[in-house]
């Protein structure tokens, strides 16, 4: 898959980090060198003080779109930008870089190599959750994970699980991390979730703190679809760790795959297996 036009590009920016004003400008001068016209989002715009336009009609406009910043730049991104197909191109000015992946000092001669078409688009499955209320039901879309959670520190939840409309465990303790393969290396990582190839399609069901030694990470096909209870208490939803949900007790929340994928701006070259390597010194000596 390639991309039809390189005309124009739509920004956003790190939120909440007006420094990185001087970097946007010289990266907005390097592609408008090449002929790719430089749109940017309202929000990012104001922050830094110049003119934008509105984020719905920047992705329309643009052919492809350009997150500056770390990690989570790119997730609220791909998550906002969701209905408009737009392939997403990561400029890592943040720290771990597991997504974006381009460096500030790599952007010029990607720039060329994206003009020749020496890249690649990876597509990466998503994850769309709709929760149903006694009187109503809301939708989002997740790209790393969605963690149930407690509302406060001293308490413990129960969540019931059900695969296929068959219920096959009730998860005690901290909480639960329902997780894509791109998420297998943030939360779901830390709290003992497996690593996945990034382009795989499965679920990661991995608990958090469980008050028991024989709960275990679970890996499910996309095939079916997830269901979560929480049969006595209030709980909490966070998506992707930036938005959340409160789910009554009682209250159900059905996690399928989404019918498109993320579509991610790659180097060619560009090797899941060495990012490991890299990012969590695997193979280093102590």
């Amino acid at each position: 898959m390639k991309l039809q036009k390189i005309q124009k590009a739509g920004f956003i920016l790190k939120p909440n980090s007006p420094e990185i004003r001087d970097t946007y400008l010289s990266i907005k001068s390097m592609f408008e060198a090449k002929g790719i016209k430089v749109l940017l989002s309202s929000k990012s715009a104001k922050m830094i003080g110049i003119e934008g336009m509105e984020f719905a009609q920047m992705c329309k406009e643009a052919d492809f779109l350009v997150s500056l910043g770390g990690d989570g730049t790119l997730l609220s991104l791909v998550r906002r930008s969701y209905n408009y197909h737009k392939p997403v191109l990561g400029i890592n000015a943040g720290n771990l870089g597991f997504l974006a992946d381009i460096r500030l000092d790599e952007v010029d001669s990607f720039v060329n190599r994206l003009l020749k078409g020496d890249y690649r688009i990876d597509d990466r499955m998503m994850m769309v959750g709709v929760l149903h209320r006694a009187n109503s039901s809301e939708k989002f879309y997740a790209f790393n994970d969605i963690v149930i959670t407690r509302p406060t520190i001293s308490k413990m939840v129960e969540i019931d699980a059900y695969i296929g409309e068959e219920k096959f465990n009730r998860y005690r303790g901290d909480g639960l991390i329902v997780s894509t393969p791109t998420g297998a290396t943030a939360y779901s990582l830390a709290a003992g979730g497996p690593v996945m190839y990034p382009l795989t399609k499965a679920f990661i069901l991995t608990p958090i703190c469980p008050h028991s030694l024989t709960q275990r990470p679970l890996v499910v096909p996309t095939d079916f679809t997830i269901e979560l209870v929480s049969p006595n208490d209030r709980v909490i939803a966070m998506v992707d760790g930036q938005d959340d949900y409160e789910l009554e007790a009682g209250d159900k929340l059905c996690i399928t795959i989404a019918q498109r994928g993320a579509k991610l701006l790659h180097k060619t070259e560009r090797n899941y297996f060495s990012v490991l390597r890299d990012k969590l010194s695997w193979g280093d000596r102590e």
